[in-house]
């Protein structure tokens, strides 16, 4: 091995540049690709009773696992089959109701046309994703998907680099195509990711870490002032609701309230709560999601919201520290 010449910032930019550049023309010219076979690959896979099952070797496999995971999360069940532990009794994975998806650049990649027979038994719909459409792969599959370059990336065009991101972003076409035509919501991304931030944000409710019963604050109209600054105290959420004889919502008392009464140097002793309460006050509904009590304090700039059924009943109550612990903030 040469010495590696020593390469000016300039020209390292210039690289960096020359990379994107060719590798984002590769997936634009892919546009055109988007044709009759891209919505034949679509309906095959919409007809999968079972997995979709995509494979590939090196580079390929590699892309195939992510297109699988990404196929997996938008709704459409999916799995990565390395095509050489295959021959090896992993092909028993693949049944009757499956489709595979397979990944060669070529075309013809032994580990891969080695899967051929054994689907044709089973007469498994084959998707391929090829840079040759005359190779054995693509003439063997029942709908061949195009994702060939002009070159490679790499200056010597051997290294896979514009070819693999050809092919992944085919696979994302194909994910997201599948996506719309099932009516995959965003709700249903996020239980199929229940321990990441869009999942806590999409399916976690207020009811869901509201405080209930003792814990929430509430004090009556005709109540002293310092007798809310007791219940405040008391409950730690730097408000307390004021409510009547049935638990219904009147308004809210906060932190902020205590200041402007101070200000005024009003009689904590002789002043009710219902002379200085924020009426009506702002509320969210248990049903609510958690991440909707985060707009609404980001909004209004507060820290705790009364939680209310639809006859304005108070049920719990819920601020920012509470939605920190459950990872919506």
């Amino acid at each position: 091995m040469t010495a590696a010449p020593v390469l000016r910032d300039d020209e390292l930019l210039a690289s960096g540049r020359r990379t994107l550049d060719i590798e984002a023309e590769a997936v634009r010219a892919l546009g055109a690709r988007i044709d009759r076979s891209f919505a034949a690959a679509v309906r095959t896979c919409l007809g999968c009773a079972g997995r979709l099952v995509v494979t590939g070797m090196g580079k390929s496999g590699h892309v195939g696992s992510k297109i699988a995971a990404t196929l997996a999360s938008t709704g459409s069940p999916s799995f990565y089959l390395h095509p050489a532990e295959a021959s090896h009794g992993d092909i028993g994975m693949i049944t009757r109701t499956d489709v595979v998806i397979a990944i060669s650049n070529s075309g013809e990649t032994p580990e891969v046309l080695a899967l051929l027979p054994h689907l044709a038994r089973l007469a498994v719909p084959l998707v391929a994703m090829t840079g040759r459409a005359g190779s054995t792969l693509a003439r063997r599959a029942t709908v061949h998907l195009d994702v060939s370059v002009p070159e490679e990336a790499c200056p010597h065009n051997l290294a896979p680099t514009t070819s693999t991101t050809a092919t992944l972003a085919m696979g994302d076409a194909l994910a997201v195509a599948l996506l719309e035509a099932r009516g995959f919501t965003a709700e249903d991304f996020a239980r199929s990711h229940p321990g990441g931030s869009l999942g806590r944000r999409l399916l976690l409710h207020v009811e869901d870490v509201m405080r209930t019963g003792e814990a929430v604050p509430r004090t009556r109209p005709d109540a002293s002032l310092s007798a809310g600054l007791v219940e405040m105290s008391r409950k730690g959420l730097g408000m307390t609701v004021i409510v009547d004889e049935n638990d219904r919502v009147h308004g809210v008392f906060t932190d902020g309230d205590l200041r402007r009464a101070l200000d005024a140097r009003i009689d904590v002793h002789a002043t009710t709560m219902g002379a200085v309460m924020t009426t009506p006050g702002k509320t969210i509904a248990p049903r609510e999601l958690a991440a909707e009590a985060v707009h609404l304090m980001e909004t209004h700039r507060i820290t705790a919201l009364p939680v209310t059924d639809a006859d304005r009943r108070l049920v719990g109550a819920i601020n920012v520290h509470d939605l920190l612990r459950a990872g919506v903030v």
